[in-house]
Protein backbone atom coordinates (compact mmCIF):
# COMPACT_ATOMS: atom_id res chain seq x y z
CA UNK A 1 0.00 0.00 0.00
CA UNK A 2 3.21 2.02 0.73
CA UNK A 3 4.38 1.83 -2.12
CA UNK A 4 0.73 2.60 -4.28
CA UNK A 5 0.44 5.58 -2.41
CA UNK A 6 4.30 6.93 -2.80
CA UNK A 7 3.36 5.99 -6.80
CA UNK A 8 0.24 7.77 -6.87
CA UNK A 9 1.49 11.06 -4.67
CA UNK A 10 5.34 11.27 -6.33
CA UNK A 11 4.12 11.46 -10.31
CA UNK A 12 5.37 14.25 -12.07
CA UNK A 13 3.62 16.87 -13.73
CA UNK A 14 5.01 15.48 -17.20
CA UNK A 15 3.66 12.21 -16.32
CA UNK A 16 0.12 13.83 -15.00
CA UNK A 17 0.44 15.05 -19.06
CA UNK A 18 1.31 11.47 -20.66
CA UNK A 19 -1.79 10.31 -18.78
CA UNK A 20 -4.74 12.91 -19.54
CA UNK A 21 -3.31 12.49 -22.94
CA UNK A 22 -3.75 8.93 -23.47
CA UNK A 23 -7.19 9.21 -21.80
CA UNK A 24 -7.91 11.95 -24.65
CA UNK A 25 -6.72 9.88 -27.29
CA UNK A 26 -8.37 6.99 -26.18
CA UNK A 27 -11.86 9.07 -26.37
CA UNK A 28 -11.85 10.27 -29.62
CA UNK A 29 -11.21 6.95 -30.96
CA UNK A 30 -14.05 5.79 -29.01
CA UNK A 31 -15.77 8.84 -30.57
CA UNK A 32 -14.29 7.81 -33.86
CA UNK A 33 -15.93 4.37 -33.97
CA UNK A 34 -19.07 5.41 -32.65
CA UNK A 35 -19.47 7.87 -35.28
CA UNK A 36 -18.35 5.40 -38.43
CA UNK A 37 -20.86 2.87 -37.03
CA UNK A 38 -23.78 5.59 -37.24
CA UNK A 39 -22.51 6.56 -40.32
CA UNK A 40 -22.50 3.05 -41.93
CA UNK A 41 -25.90 2.17 -39.73
CA UNK A 42 -27.61 5.83 -41.58
CA UNK A 43 -26.64 4.16 -45.00
CA UNK A 44 -29.44 3.61 -47.72
CA UNK A 45 -27.99 -0.16 -48.14
CA UNK A 46 -27.52 -0.89 -44.43
CA UNK A 47 -30.56 -3.10 -43.30
CA UNK A 48 -30.74 -1.18 -39.49
CA UNK A 49 -31.85 1.66 -42.39
CA UNK A 50 -34.86 3.89 -40.51
CA UNK A 51 -36.03 5.02 -43.99
CA UNK A 52 -38.38 3.33 -45.61
CA UNK A 53 -37.40 3.29 -49.42
CA UNK A 54 -34.99 0.79 -50.90
CA UNK A 55 -32.10 2.13 -53.54
CA UNK A 56 -34.22 -0.50 -56.19
CA UNK A 57 -37.72 1.66 -55.26
CA UNK A 58 -37.33 2.56 -59.19
CA UNK A 59 -37.66 -0.70 -60.24
CA UNK A 60 -40.90 -1.71 -62.22
CA UNK A 61 -42.16 -5.63 -62.14
CA UNK A 62 -40.79 -7.26 -65.43
CA UNK A 63 -43.06 -9.02 -68.21
CA UNK A 64 -44.06 -12.42 -67.75
CA UNK A 65 -42.01 -14.49 -70.73
CA UNK A 66 -44.86 -14.75 -73.09
CA UNK A 67 -44.15 -18.58 -73.47
CA UNK A 68 -42.72 -19.52 -69.93
CA UNK A 69 -45.53 -17.50 -68.54
CA UNK A 70 -48.07 -20.24 -70.28
CA UNK A 71 -46.87 -22.70 -67.88
CA UNK A 72 -46.97 -20.05 -64.98
CA UNK A 73 -50.71 -19.78 -65.68
CA UNK A 74 -51.03 -23.55 -66.41
CA UNK A 75 -50.11 -24.31 -62.98
CA UNK A 76 -52.15 -22.17 -61.15
CA UNK A 77 -55.25 -23.74 -62.62
CA UNK A 78 -57.02 -26.45 -60.66
CA UNK A 79 -59.03 -28.11 -63.52
CA UNK A 80 -58.55 -31.96 -63.80
CA UNK A 81 -59.05 -31.38 -67.66
CA UNK A 82 -56.07 -28.62 -68.23
CA UNK A 83 -54.17 -29.01 -71.09
CA UNK A 84 -50.48 -27.09 -71.66
CA UNK A 85 -49.50 -26.93 -75.33
CA UNK A 86 -47.37 -23.59 -74.74
CA UNK A 87 -43.97 -25.60 -73.76
CA UNK A 88 -41.42 -26.73 -75.62
CA UNK A 89 -40.68 -29.66 -74.84
CA UNK A 90 -41.69 -33.28 -75.69
CA UNK A 91 -44.33 -35.24 -73.72
CA UNK A 92 -45.29 -38.95 -74.23
CA UNK A 93 -48.61 -40.44 -74.82
CA UNK A 94 -49.03 -40.13 -71.06
CA UNK A 95 -48.06 -36.84 -71.03
CA UNK A 96 -45.03 -38.10 -69.30
CA UNK A 97 -41.64 -35.62 -69.87
CA UNK A 98 -39.48 -38.47 -71.53
CA UNK A 99 -35.42 -39.29 -70.69
CA UNK A 100 -34.17 -41.54 -73.58
CA UNK A 101 -33.10 -44.74 -72.70
CA UNK A 102 -30.13 -44.14 -74.38
CA UNK A 103 -29.51 -41.33 -72.34
CA UNK A 104 -29.98 -43.34 -69.30
CA UNK A 105 -27.47 -46.00 -70.33
CA UNK A 106 -24.73 -43.36 -70.79
CA UNK A 107 -24.96 -41.95 -67.83
CA UNK A 108 -25.30 -44.82 -65.84
CA UNK A 109 -21.80 -45.33 -67.81
CA UNK A 110 -20.57 -42.26 -67.13
CA UNK A 111 -21.60 -42.75 -63.55
CA UNK A 112 -19.41 -46.06 -63.14
CA UNK A 113 -16.33 -44.83 -64.74
CA UNK A 114 -14.36 -44.33 -61.68
CA UNK A 115 -11.93 -42.51 -63.99
CA UNK A 116 -13.31 -39.49 -64.52
CA UNK A 117 -13.17 -36.18 -62.57
CA UNK A 118 -15.05 -33.15 -61.91
CA UNK A 119 -12.34 -30.47 -63.23
CA UNK A 120 -12.89 -27.69 -65.71
CA UNK A 121 -13.50 -27.78 -69.01
CA UNK A 122 -11.43 -25.59 -71.39
CA UNK A 123 -13.10 -22.43 -72.51
CA UNK A 124 -14.50 -24.04 -75.74
CA UNK A 125 -15.49 -27.10 -73.99
CA UNK A 126 -15.15 -31.11 -74.38
CA UNK A 127 -13.22 -31.67 -77.66
CA UNK A 128 -14.94 -34.84 -78.56
CA UNK A 129 -18.58 -33.06 -78.17
CA UNK A 130 -17.58 -30.31 -80.30
CA UNK A 131 -15.87 -32.87 -83.04
CA UNK A 132 -18.98 -35.22 -83.06
CA UNK A 133 -21.28 -31.99 -82.76
CA UNK A 134 -19.93 -30.52 -86.20
CA UNK A 135 -20.15 -33.82 -87.79
CA UNK A 136 -23.43 -34.51 -87.34
CA UNK A 137 -24.50 -30.98 -88.13
CA UNK A 138 -22.62 -30.48 -91.13
CA UNK A 139 -21.74 -34.41 -92.30
CA UNK A 140 -19.02 -36.78 -91.67
CA UNK A 141 -17.80 -36.29 -95.07
CA UNK A 142 -18.08 -32.29 -95.30
CA UNK A 143 -14.95 -30.82 -97.08
CA UNK A 144 -15.21 -28.16 -94.28
CA UNK A 145 -15.22 -30.35 -91.35
CA UNK A 146 -12.11 -32.50 -93.52
CA UNK A 147 -10.02 -29.31 -94.43
CA UNK A 148 -10.26 -28.52 -90.81
CA UNK A 149 -12.43 -25.16 -91.72
CA UNK A 150 -14.69 -25.36 -88.83
CA UNK A 151 -14.21 -24.06 -85.62
CA UNK A 152 -16.85 -25.51 -82.79
CA UNK A 153 -17.19 -24.20 -79.40
CA UNK A 154 -19.59 -26.05 -76.23
CA UNK A 155 -22.26 -23.53 -75.41
CA UNK A 156 -25.33 -23.57 -73.15
CA UNK A 157 -27.85 -25.06 -75.60
CA UNK A 158 -28.91 -23.19 -78.27
CA UNK A 159 -29.55 -20.14 -76.77
CA UNK A 160 -26.35 -19.88 -75.14
CA UNK A 161 -24.75 -20.87 -79.11
CA UNK A 162 -27.08 -17.52 -80.63
CA UNK A 163 -25.74 -15.43 -77.69
CA UNK A 164 -22.01 -16.30 -78.58
CA UNK A 165 -22.56 -16.08 -81.73
CA UNK A 166 -23.88 -12.87 -82.10
CA UNK A 167 -21.44 -11.61 -79.44
CA UNK A 168 -18.63 -12.48 -81.14
CA UNK A 169 -20.19 -11.10 -84.95
CA UNK A 170 -20.72 -7.65 -83.53
CA UNK A 171 -17.36 -7.63 -82.60
CA UNK A 172 -15.83 -8.52 -85.53
CA UNK A 173 -18.48 -8.66 -88.17
CA UNK A 174 -18.81 -5.82 -90.91
CA UNK A 175 -22.34 -5.77 -91.12
CA UNK A 176 -24.47 -5.49 -87.86
CA UNK A 177 -27.61 -5.93 -89.32
CA UNK A 178 -29.57 -9.01 -89.10
CA UNK A 179 -32.89 -10.11 -90.54
CA UNK A 180 -34.64 -12.92 -89.16
CA UNK A 181 -38.19 -14.20 -90.46
CA UNK A 182 -41.57 -13.02 -89.02
CA UNK A 183 -42.66 -14.22 -86.97
CA UNK A 184 -39.87 -16.34 -85.30
CA UNK A 185 -39.02 -17.49 -81.54
CA UNK A 186 -39.76 -14.80 -79.23
CA UNK A 187 -36.31 -15.01 -77.75
CA UNK A 188 -34.25 -14.71 -81.37
CA UNK A 189 -34.92 -10.47 -81.30
CA UNK A 190 -33.61 -9.93 -77.34
CA UNK A 191 -30.51 -12.49 -77.90
CA UNK A 192 -29.67 -10.69 -81.11
CA UNK A 193 -30.33 -7.04 -79.87
CA UNK A 194 -28.80 -7.20 -76.12
CA UNK A 195 -25.50 -8.39 -78.08
CA UNK A 196 -25.26 -5.28 -80.30
CA UNK A 197 -27.15 -6.33 -83.73
CA UNK A 198 -29.89 -4.51 -85.28
CA UNK A 199 -33.06 -6.37 -85.92
CA UNK A 200 -34.87 -6.19 -88.90
CA UNK A 201 -37.01 -8.68 -90.19
CA UNK A 202 -38.19 -10.32 -93.90
CA UNK A 203 -41.14 -11.73 -94.56
CA UNK A 204 -42.07 -15.69 -94.09
CA UNK A 205 -45.24 -16.62 -93.27
CA UNK A 206 -48.44 -16.28 -94.90
CA UNK A 207 -51.37 -16.11 -92.78
CA UNK A 208 -53.63 -16.37 -95.63
CA UNK A 209 -52.69 -19.87 -97.22
CA UNK A 210 -50.88 -20.94 -93.30
CA UNK A 211 -48.08 -21.32 -95.37
CA UNK A 212 -44.30 -20.41 -96.69
CA UNK A 213 -44.63 -16.33 -97.90
CA UNK A 214 -41.55 -17.91 -100.75
CA UNK A 215 -42.24 -14.30 -102.75
CA UNK A 216 -41.85 -12.07 -100.02
CA UNK A 217 -39.05 -14.29 -98.49
CA UNK A 218 -37.27 -13.85 -101.56
CA UNK A 219 -38.04 -10.18 -102.08
CA UNK A 220 -37.12 -9.01 -98.33
CA UNK A 221 -33.35 -10.79 -98.93
CA UNK A 222 -33.12 -9.59 -102.30
CA UNK A 223 -33.48 -5.98 -101.22
CA UNK A 224 -30.98 -6.55 -98.05
CA UNK A 225 -28.30 -4.34 -97.11
CA UNK A 226 -25.14 -6.65 -98.88
CA UNK A 227 -23.56 -8.71 -96.01
CA UNK A 228 -26.39 -8.53 -94.58
CA UNK A 229 -26.62 -11.36 -91.43
CA UNK A 230 -29.32 -13.73 -92.09
CA UNK A 231 -31.35 -15.94 -89.66
CA UNK A 232 -32.22 -19.10 -90.59
CA UNK A 233 -34.35 -21.94 -89.25
CA UNK A 234 -32.38 -25.38 -90.18
CA UNK A 235 -35.31 -27.37 -90.11
CA UNK A 236 -38.80 -27.45 -88.27
CA UNK A 237 -39.63 -23.28 -88.18
CA UNK A 238 -40.69 -22.33 -84.45
CA UNK A 239 -43.77 -21.11 -84.17
CA UNK A 240 -45.26 -21.84 -87.93
CA UNK A 241 -43.38 -25.44 -88.90
CA UNK A 242 -43.18 -24.14 -92.42
CA UNK A 243 -40.33 -25.30 -93.69
CA UNK A 244 -38.98 -24.27 -97.65
CA UNK A 245 -38.92 -27.27 -99.75
CA UNK A 246 -35.51 -28.60 -100.99
CA UNK A 247 -36.03 -26.05 -104.10
CA UNK A 248 -36.91 -23.06 -102.35
CA UNK A 249 -33.70 -23.70 -100.33
CA UNK A 250 -31.32 -24.35 -103.44
CA UNK A 251 -32.73 -20.70 -104.69
CA UNK A 252 -32.53 -19.43 -100.99
CA UNK A 253 -28.36 -19.78 -101.39
CA UNK A 254 -28.65 -18.68 -104.25
CA UNK A 255 -30.10 -15.67 -103.99
CA UNK A 256 -27.89 -15.25 -100.09
CA UNK A 257 -24.86 -15.85 -101.87
CA UNK A 258 -25.30 -13.52 -104.44
CA UNK A 259 -25.82 -10.73 -102.29
CA UNK A 260 -23.17 -11.77 -99.66
CA UNK A 261 -25.78 -12.68 -97.12
CA UNK A 262 -23.97 -14.34 -93.59
CA UNK A 263 -25.94 -17.25 -93.02
CA UNK A 264 -27.13 -17.89 -89.33
CA UNK A 265 -28.91 -21.19 -88.81
CA UNK A 266 -30.81 -22.05 -85.26
CA UNK A 267 -30.53 -25.90 -85.39
CA UNK A 268 -32.33 -26.56 -82.63
CA UNK A 269 -34.72 -29.80 -84.41
CA UNK A 270 -32.24 -31.58 -86.53
CA UNK A 271 -34.08 -35.23 -86.33
CA UNK A 272 -36.82 -34.28 -84.36
CA UNK A 273 -38.49 -32.98 -87.69
CA UNK A 274 -38.77 -35.55 -90.25
CA UNK A 275 -37.31 -38.37 -88.02
CA UNK A 276 -33.73 -38.31 -90.03
CA UNK A 277 -30.79 -36.77 -88.54
CA UNK A 278 -29.44 -35.90 -92.31
CA UNK A 279 -33.02 -34.59 -93.77
CA UNK A 280 -32.86 -32.23 -90.96
CA UNK A 281 -29.90 -30.94 -91.75
CA UNK A 282 -29.93 -30.74 -95.50
CA UNK A 283 -30.83 -26.90 -95.53
CA UNK A 284 -27.64 -25.74 -93.63
CA UNK A 285 -25.29 -28.56 -96.02
CA UNK A 286 -26.35 -26.94 -99.19
CA UNK A 287 -24.59 -23.75 -97.70
CA UNK A 288 -21.44 -25.71 -96.57
CA UNK A 289 -21.25 -27.53 -99.55
CA UNK A 290 -20.67 -24.36 -101.95
CA UNK A 291 -17.55 -23.28 -100.28
CA UNK A 292 -18.78 -20.55 -98.32
CA UNK A 293 -19.42 -19.36 -94.83
CA UNK A 294 -22.06 -19.77 -92.57
CA UNK A 295 -22.90 -20.12 -88.60
CA UNK A 296 -24.47 -22.69 -87.00
CA UNK A 297 -26.44 -22.81 -83.42
CA UNK A 298 -26.76 -26.21 -82.36
CA UNK A 299 -29.08 -27.64 -79.53
CA UNK A 300 -29.68 -31.16 -77.95
CA UNK A 301 -32.58 -30.14 -75.70
CA UNK A 302 -35.10 -31.51 -78.02
CA UNK A 303 -33.15 -34.31 -80.19
CA UNK A 304 -31.84 -35.84 -77.47
CA UNK A 305 -34.47 -34.59 -74.38
CA UNK A 306 -31.74 -32.89 -72.29
CA UNK A 307 -33.42 -30.11 -71.77
CA UNK A 308 -32.11 -28.85 -68.18
CA UNK A 309 -28.22 -29.80 -69.16
CA UNK A 310 -28.01 -27.00 -71.67
CA UNK A 311 -26.47 -28.73 -74.17
CA UNK A 312 -25.07 -27.08 -77.60
CA UNK A 313 -22.70 -25.96 -79.97
CA UNK A 314 -21.82 -23.03 -81.81
CA UNK A 315 -19.98 -24.12 -85.38
CA UNK A 316 -18.11 -21.26 -87.60
CA UNK A 317 -17.30 -22.67 -91.11
CA UNK A 318 -14.92 -20.49 -92.67
CA UNK A 319 -12.84 -20.24 -95.85
CA UNK A 320 -9.31 -21.63 -94.39
CA UNK A 321 -8.06 -23.16 -91.31
CA UNK A 322 -6.18 -20.52 -90.59
CA UNK A 323 -9.27 -18.27 -90.37
CA UNK A 324 -11.01 -20.79 -87.90
CA UNK A 325 -7.90 -20.77 -85.51
CA UNK A 326 -8.01 -17.10 -85.37
CA UNK A 327 -11.93 -17.28 -85.11
CA UNK A 328 -12.15 -19.56 -82.40
CA UNK A 329 -9.35 -17.00 -80.50
CA UNK A 330 -11.78 -14.71 -80.56
CA UNK A 331 -14.32 -16.67 -79.17
CA UNK A 332 -12.75 -17.61 -75.95
CA UNK A 333 -12.59 -14.32 -75.61
CA UNK A 334 -16.53 -13.96 -76.08
CA UNK A 335 -16.93 -17.08 -73.82
CA UNK A 336 -14.45 -16.04 -70.98
CA UNK A 337 -15.71 -13.58 -69.50
CA UNK A 338 -19.46 -14.54 -69.96
CA UNK A 339 -19.51 -17.66 -68.33
CA UNK A 340 -15.72 -18.94 -68.21
CA UNK A 341 -16.40 -22.84 -69.66
CA UNK A 342 -19.08 -24.85 -70.13
CA UNK A 343 -20.76 -27.48 -68.17
CA UNK A 344 -19.35 -31.14 -68.46
CA UNK A 345 -22.17 -33.38 -67.80
CA UNK A 346 -24.56 -32.84 -71.00
CA UNK A 347 -21.92 -32.76 -72.94
CA UNK A 348 -20.18 -35.95 -71.73
CA UNK A 349 -23.18 -37.57 -72.54
CA UNK A 350 -23.86 -36.22 -75.72
CA UNK A 351 -20.37 -37.07 -76.88
CA UNK A 352 -21.12 -40.61 -75.28
CA UNK A 353 -24.04 -41.59 -77.59
CA UNK A 354 -22.15 -40.09 -80.86
CA UNK A 355 -18.81 -41.74 -80.53
CA UNK A 356 -20.56 -45.35 -80.24
CA UNK A 357 -22.17 -46.75 -82.90
CA UNK A 358 -24.50 -49.18 -81.38
CA UNK A 359 -25.76 -46.16 -78.57
CA UNK A 360 -26.14 -43.91 -81.87
CA UNK A 361 -28.29 -46.33 -83.45
CA UNK A 362 -30.11 -46.49 -80.73
CA UNK A 363 -30.54 -43.03 -80.43
CA UNK A 364 -31.60 -42.54 -83.89
CA UNK A 365 -34.83 -45.28 -83.30
CA UNK A 366 -35.79 -43.39 -80.11
CA UNK A 367 -35.25 -40.04 -81.91
CA UNK A 368 -37.97 -41.38 -85.08
CA UNK A 369 -40.34 -42.77 -82.38
CA UNK A 370 -40.70 -38.90 -81.19
CA UNK A 371 -40.87 -37.59 -84.33
CA UNK A 372 -43.37 -40.37 -85.69
CA UNK A 373 -45.58 -40.28 -82.09
CA UNK A 374 -45.69 -35.82 -83.18
CA UNK A 375 -46.71 -36.47 -86.62
CA UNK A 376 -48.99 -38.93 -85.64
CA UNK A 377 -51.06 -36.18 -83.24
CA UNK A 378 -51.15 -34.27 -86.39
CA UNK A 379 -52.81 -36.56 -88.35
CA UNK A 380 -55.34 -37.40 -85.03
CA UNK A 381 -56.20 -33.46 -84.91
CA UNK A 382 -56.49 -33.24 -88.15
CA UNK A 383 -59.06 -35.81 -88.89
CA UNK A 384 -61.33 -35.06 -85.81
CA UNK A 385 -61.38 -31.43 -86.92
CA UNK A 386 -62.99 -32.87 -89.94
CA UNK A 387 -64.93 -35.01 -88.53
CA UNK A 388 -66.54 -32.23 -86.30
CA UNK A 389 -66.69 -30.76 -89.74
CA UNK A 390 -64.76 -27.34 -88.20
CA UNK A 391 -65.12 -24.72 -90.67
CA UNK A 392 -61.75 -23.93 -92.43
CA UNK A 393 -59.46 -26.08 -94.19
CA UNK A 394 -57.02 -27.51 -91.61
CA UNK A 395 -54.59 -29.36 -94.12
CA UNK A 396 -51.77 -27.18 -92.73
CA UNK A 397 -51.60 -29.39 -89.57
CA UNK A 398 -50.62 -31.85 -91.58
CA UNK A 399 -48.81 -29.68 -93.87
CA UNK A 400 -46.33 -28.30 -90.97
CA UNK A 401 -43.69 -30.17 -89.82
CA UNK A 402 -41.84 -30.78 -86.04
CA UNK A 403 -42.98 -29.97 -82.46
CA UNK A 404 -44.80 -26.95 -83.23
CA UNK A 405 -48.60 -26.24 -85.49
CA UNK A 406 -49.43 -22.61 -86.06
CA UNK A 407 -53.23 -23.11 -86.06
CA UNK A 408 -54.24 -19.67 -86.89
CA UNK A 409 -56.01 -19.08 -83.91
CA UNK A 410 -56.26 -15.37 -82.98
CA UNK A 411 -55.52 -14.10 -79.52
CA UNK A 412 -59.75 -13.77 -78.41
CA UNK A 413 -59.98 -17.59 -79.87
CA UNK A 414 -57.15 -18.67 -77.82
CA UNK A 415 -57.93 -16.77 -74.47
CA UNK A 416 -61.77 -18.24 -74.63
CA UNK A 417 -60.35 -21.89 -75.41
CA UNK A 418 -58.04 -21.32 -72.00
CA UNK A 419 -60.87 -20.12 -70.14
CA UNK A 420 -63.72 -22.44 -71.13
CA UNK A 421 -61.74 -25.31 -71.66
CA UNK A 422 -58.27 -25.12 -69.42
CA UNK A 423 -55.89 -25.28 -72.60
CA UNK A 424 -53.14 -22.74 -72.58
CA UNK A 425 -50.97 -21.93 -75.93
CA UNK A 426 -49.21 -18.72 -76.70
CA UNK A 427 -51.96 -15.78 -78.00
CA UNK A 428 -50.37 -16.35 -81.69
CA UNK A 429 -52.37 -19.90 -81.43
CA UNK A 430 -49.04 -21.71 -81.29
CA UNK A 431 -49.72 -25.26 -80.13
CA UNK A 432 -46.85 -27.88 -78.98
CA UNK A 433 -48.01 -31.33 -80.53
CA UNK A 434 -45.52 -32.92 -78.48
CA UNK A 435 -47.99 -32.14 -74.82
CA UNK A 436 -50.93 -34.03 -77.16
CA UNK A 437 -52.59 -37.56 -76.78
CA UNK A 438 -54.77 -39.65 -78.30
CA UNK A 439 -56.71 -39.60 -74.81
CA UNK A 440 -56.68 -35.42 -75.15
CA UNK A 441 -56.97 -34.73 -79.05
CA UNK A 442 -60.78 -34.69 -78.68
CA UNK A 443 -60.84 -32.10 -75.99
CA UNK A 444 -58.70 -30.24 -77.96
CA UNK A 445 -60.97 -30.67 -81.38
CA UNK A 446 -63.83 -29.57 -79.45
CA UNK A 447 -62.49 -26.14 -77.66
CA UNK A 448 -61.06 -25.32 -81.51
CA UNK A 449 -64.60 -25.75 -83.15
CA UNK A 450 -66.15 -24.36 -80.38
CA UNK A 451 -63.83 -21.04 -80.82
CA UNK A 452 -63.65 -21.20 -84.52
CA UNK A 453 -67.84 -21.13 -84.66
CA UNK A 454 -68.38 -18.47 -81.81
CA UNK A 455 -65.71 -16.38 -82.43
CA UNK A 456 -65.04 -16.57 -86.31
Amino acid sequence: MHGGNASGSSSSPADRRLSALVRHLEGSSRDGIDAENRSIAAAPTSGSYGGRNSVFDHVVMGPEDPILGVTVAYNKDPSPVKMNLGVGAYRTEEGKPLVLNVVRRAEQMLVNDSSRVKEYLPIVGLADFNKLSAKLILGADSPAVQENRVTTVQCLSGTGSLRVGSEFLARHYHQHTILIPQPTWGNHPKVFGLAGLSVKTYRYYDPSTRGLDFQGLMEDLGSAPSGAIVLFHACAHNPTGVDPTAQQWEQIRQLARSKALLPFFDSAYQGFASGNLDTDAQSVRMFVKDGGECIVAQSFAKNMGLYGERVGALSIVCRNADVAGRVESQLKLVIRPMYSNPPIHGASIVATVLKDRNMFQEWTVELKAMADRIINMRTQLFDALRSRETPGDWSHIIKQIGMFTFTGLNSKQVAFMTKEYHIYMTSDGRISMAGLSSRTVPHLADAIHAAVTRLA
